[in-house]
């Protein structure tokens, strides 16, 4: 099943997502429209509103609240970039101008808030204790995971073991929100929630392992951001970090250099040395463990259209380009 496919399944749905985000982002101050508007609007395939759609469904789940569930799940995504872009300083988002780079930094957090708060009022809609402990539980993650970035930045000494727990609680943690709450709406049972917890926590691991290594082996037309930029802010991403394990002693110290000082001025032998230590294939190669764990964790589930989707998003995100 190809992406276009997995789409034209979800099209309905996708579509009441789409008018209710719109509907949800109508206020009466025009500068939180058009930010919103702006991010919102920007492209990008929304696979984690997409995974709670198609999960519902595969569970035989014929309500409507998963739709609000997805639209929230994508406020708290979009919050994240806006305040994301704004500590990192980035230009560029999805092949344009980033937010914060058209509106400004103090536009662009409150915007963030706006977002925020907002999918915590659409979660009380919902009527769900469940539905909002894991919502809340998987924002403050977020947050956390945040701040453990924060504190990685201009370390050559993060181990693979750190980098992996700031993935889970950044990225991970949302697919895995969405598959969970899927299976809570459907009324599944432990074992059936807890194959999509898992679906969705290694299927958003398999997205950032090869989103991060993209980040040296793309064309910034492919990646829509500017390559390089995760070295540039002086992030130690697998690539780094397994490269430095293989590299010679004059490249590890280059690479250290280079994380210390967040720049990208050698940027052409640091992807060499990346290249030449195999650091590319085996973030791959992770990556696909993910994905390989994530269809496999729901082997269980009946078979339809719609976990053939869910397996096809999972051979998505390790096949992706941008």
């Amino acid at each position: 099943m190809t992406f276009d496919e997995v789409s034209a399944l979800a099209r309905d749905d996708v579509a009441a997502v789409d008018r209710l985000i719109t509907s949800s982002l109508e206020t009466d101050v025009l500068l939180v429209s058009q930010v919103a508007e702006y991010i919102v609007r920007s492209g990008g395939k929304r696979l984690r509103p997409l995974i709670v759609l198609l999960a519902a469904r595969a569970l035989g789940y014929d309500g409507e609240q998963h739709v609000r569930a997805a639209a929230i799940i994508e406020f708290i995504h979009t919050a994240t970039l806006l305040h994301d872009d704004v500590v990192d300083s980035s230009s560029r988002r999805r092949g344009r101008d980033s937010a914060n780079a058209v509106f400004g930094n103090q536009a662009s957090v409150l915007v963030g808030d706006f977002l925020y708060s907002r999918s915590f009022q659409m979660m009380v809609d919902i009527g769900s204790m469940r539905v909002m402990q894991i919502l809340a539980d998987a924002t403050n993650t977020i947050a956390a995971g945040e701040v453990m970035q924060l504190m990685n930045v201009h370390d050559p000494d993060t181990t693979e073991d750190n980098y992996r727990q700031v993935i889970y609680r950044k990225t991970a943690r949302l697919f895995e929100a969405g598959g969970q709450i899927a299976a809570v709406l459907a009324d599944s049972d432990e074992s059936t929630e807890k194959a999509f917890i898992q679906y969705g926590r290694q299927l958003g691991t398999a997205f950032q392992l090869v989103d991060d290594a993209l980040d040296f082996d793309a064309s910034p037309e492919e990646l829509g951001k500017n390559l390089g930029d995760d070295l540039a802010e002086g992030k130690p991403t697998l690539p780094l970090i397994y490269a430095m394990s293989k590299a010679e002693d004059s490249e590890r110290k280059l690479l250290r250099e280079a994380i210390r000082e967040g720049g990208i001025n050698r940027l052409e032998e640091i992807q060499q040395i990346i290249e030449s230590t195999g650091a590319l294939q085996y973030t791959a190669a992770r990556a696909q463990e993910a994905a390989d764990q994530a269809i496999d964790a729901i082997s269980s589930v009946p078979d339809s259209d719609y976990k053939q989707a869910l397996i096809a998003i999972a051979d998505f995100a390790v096949q992706r380009r941008s």
